[in-house]
């Protein structure tokens, strides 16, 4: 199945300009990944604030691409300008899963939301992430396999708030696209595992 994080070179290509001209003015990765968080915090507190205004739903969609945008400057800066540090490995991925949890947990207090639904989303999301770096741990490569991964998680929840912020009718679409998300991180979560301890298999 595609998944949207194989459109990321495409993507970095159209931010390199931005990523040099961040790097000439003495921006840091780890700096970029800092304010993907904050960035993430102050969207959730937003939507938590004003559970039944459109306006922090219609936000969401915005925000999420913005911080994918950081997400991928972060990376580049760190690899194309001698930023690497272990620091910022684990700004990097503790960053996602904290702001991850900060944008998408508040939309449970929206009242046509699931809370259990959400609060799965997030837990299972968290597990795709830590499995992709479990598989590192164990001696093989940082796994991003689909077909449910970052990307993909943000776009089912910039879908989720734009449709409830223009008022689209409550009803069991919601629960129904919750449990496809959930069903899509358990396989994704399945192949990161099964793909990492097929790495380590040696060959004949």
């Amino acid at each position: 199945m595609i998944s949207i994080y194989q459109l990321k070179p495409r993507f970095q290509a159209l931010l390199r300009p931005l990523c040099h001209w961040l790097a000439q003015r003495g921006v840091t990765a780890n700096q970029v990944t800092i304010a993907a968080v904050v960035l993430s915090g102050l969207g959730g507190a937003w939507i938590a604030y004003t559970p039944n205004s459109p306006w922090p739903l219609f936000a969401l969609p915005v925000i999420l691409f913005i911080r994918m945008a950081l997400n991928a400057i972060d990376g580049m800066l760190a690899r194309e300008f001698a930023m690497q540090s272990h620091l910022g490995a684990i700004l990097n991925e503790m960053g996602d899963v904290v702001a991850d949890a900060c944008l998408y947990l508040p939309l449970a207090f929206h009242p046509d939301v699931s809370i259990w639904g959400m609060f799965g989303f997030v837990l299972l999301g968290t597990m795709v992430e830590m499995m992709g770096v479990v598989a590192v741990q164990i001696g093989g490569d940082r796994r991003y396999d689909g077909p449910f991964g970052k990307s993909d998680r943000a776009f089912a929840m910039g879908l989720l708030a734009l449709l409830l912020g223009i008022g689209i009718p409550a009803g069991v679409w919601i629960n129904g696209l919750l449990l496809l998300t959930i069903i899509l991180s358990v396989i994704t979560l399945v192949n990161r595992g099964r793909n990492a301890l097929s790495q380590l298999e040696p060959t004949s």
